[in-house]
């Protein structure tokens, strides 16, 4: 610690040499500083406050029906990006600032200093869409009227920027539109063509091949099986019709024939009907136990047809002997002519039966062979409606984009959207906002101060001298034989007193006139702001 102030104190006593140099030097810069301090122009600012009203009661009313833009942010970004050199350019034509650029050179200098003059500032944060536009000049008049160019450049950029998004959009989705347009028309094509090609595989009944395939099998056995019913059943009424006719050639007795007829007499369609469901009955049997109900309900379907069989028999051997057969022949029985009217109606049945099993089995057939192609032309239709309902889904979202974003536009359009409210109009101040002279000339006097210090301390590093022996013997490492003193007289004594008040009246007098300066300009402001 010893040891640093006494290097301080060897540096003080060197610049304490060259005082009288540093003086001159803090006098000069003092002197210039003044002058800077009082020449520089006043400036004055004009400024004005707009509100950005974002919260609107259509956007919770068009929530979803609209594209809603993000007022807040757009707001936001345009206030950072408003300062951007083509706004400036725009806002120097629009405030006749141009006027003073006569070169190229002025023009961008003036382009420059109006750049760094101007600010847009958030009055209460980010959350808060309220703005301060300012602007700083040595006229008022000027400064007043660039701020209301920029506060016009503010709302026109706003509605701008969100027109020509708009615009953008519809154009790039209207491209879109006509794009899909046509790919869903070749889609379209498509798959017509190949339901044209393959009319079997696209019936529209909900089935596929197999399941064709097995209808099919199942109406050839439902078809097969009534064919069958119906031949039984014609054999049967040529059975009953030969016994009549036998019986009316009047070989044997009436009694031989009332037996004989006793035991063919049947009915065919009863008949039918019970070897159906026995047939029935032996396939449940082969699946379920006897107290199963459906076996227990056919063989009671059985029971029941039987005893029917049973009472028909009996009415038609009742019906023979009350009208038996005379010798004229088989014209006047009408059981016989009965019997041929249901032989009749039976042949026509096991005709058409036999044309519909031979058209369900051609379409059997159809069907085996068709089974074969089915998944190669199941799985290329499959293929075309994905490629149809992928298109034609796009297509539908493109239009309903569309129709949102034509709805977003008219909303944009409308009042209400983003509302600017001008809080504070554009106003220039009538008090000079800088320059801050009593800053700037207490700043002078210190300015000047360290100007002296630093002329002195130079000096003394230029031209060093030692004023201690223990320094100097550090400084050159030689040994120091011995020191001659010097004896002051009282004259030197009385010329140091006398450059040492010179000294001080000068400092003072310095000191002296910046404050007597930053008095009297406090005074002026003051009584200017009265």
């Amino acid at each position: 610690m010893d040891s640093l102030i006494a290097q301080l104190m060897a540096v003080f006593k060197r610049m304490w040499r060259y005082r009288w140099p540093g003086l001159m030097a803090a006098w000069l810069v003092g002197i210039v500083a003044a002058v800077v301090v009082f020449v520089v122009p006043d400036r004055f600012e004009a400024s004005a406050r707009v509100y950005v009203d974002t919260q609107s009661i259509l956007k919770p009313l068009m929530s979803g029906v609209a594209v809603l833009n993000n007022t807040e942010q757009q707001v936001n970004v345009l206030s950072r990006t408003l300062i951007s050199r083509p706004n400036v350019e725009k806002l120097v034509r629009m405030a006749d600032l141009d006027l003073r650029a006569t070169s190229k050179s002025d023009q961008e200098a003036l382009i420059d200093r109006v750049t760094r003059n101007l600010s847009i500032q958030s009055a209460g944060g980010a959350t808060n869409n309220l703005y301060i536009l300012s602007y700083r000049d040595s006229s008022p008049e000027v400064s007043k009227k660039v701020v209301a160019s920029l506060l016009s450049i503010f709302m026109e950029s706003s509605l701008g920027a969100s027109r020509k998004d708009s615009t953008t959009a519809a154009t790039f989705l209207n491209e879109q539109i006509k794009n899909y347009e046509t790919k869903l028309e070749e889609a379209e094509t498509r798959r017509k063509e190949f339901r044209l090609r393959n009319l079997q595989l696209t019936a529209q009944d909900g089935k596929d091949s197999a399941a064709r395939l097995a209808e099919a099998s199942a109406q050839l056995d439902a078809a097969r099986l009534q064919l069958r019913e119906a031949v039984n059943g014609r054999d049967m009424a040529k059975q009953q019709l030969d016994i009549d006719n036998k019986r009316n050639t009047g070989s044997g007795s009436l009694q031989s024939l009332m037996q004989e007829s006793s035991q063919k007499l049947a009915t065919p369609e009863i008949d039918s009907r019970i070897e159906g469901l026995k047939r029935n009955l032996d396939a449940l049997q082969q699946r379920y136990t006897d107290q199963h109900p459906d076996v227990v309900n056919t063989r009671r379907l059985i029971k029941d047809l039987e005893e029917q069989k049973k009472k028909e028999v009996a009415e038609l051997q009742k019906a023979a002997l009350t009208n038996p057969v005379s010798a004229g022949g088989r014209g006047d029985s009408l059981a016989n002519q009965e019997l041929a009217r249901v032989l009749a109606t039976k042949e026509v049945e096991v005709a058409s039966l036999r044309a519909r099993v031979d058209e369900l089995q051609g379409r059997y057939t159809a069907a085996q062979g068709a089974i074969k192609l089915a998944p190669q032309l199941e799985a290329e239709f499959a293929q075309l409606n994905r490629d149809y309902e992928v298109i034609k889904k796009n297509y539908e979202e493109m239009v309903s984009r569309r129709e949102s974003a034509a709805l977003s536009t008219d909303l944009d359009n409308t009042s209400g959207v983003a509302d600017f409210r001008i809080i504070d109009p554009p106003r220039a101040s009538s008090k000079p906002v800088a320059p801050n002279r009593l800053m700037l000339l207490a700043a002078g006097l210190v300015v000047a101060l360290f100007a002296g210090l630093l002329t002195a301390f130079a000096a003394s590093q230029v031209r060093p001298v030692f004023h201690d022996l223990n320094e100097l013997r550090q400084r050159l490492e030689l040994p120091i034989l011995g020191v001659v003193s010097r004896q002051e007289t009282v004259a030197d004594r009385r010329r140091t007193k006398v450059d040492l008040l010179r000294f001080g009246v000068a400092s003072g007098s310095l000191a002296g006139l910046y404050a007597l300066g930053l008095i009297g300009m406090a005074i002026w402001l003051s009584r200017q702001g009265g």
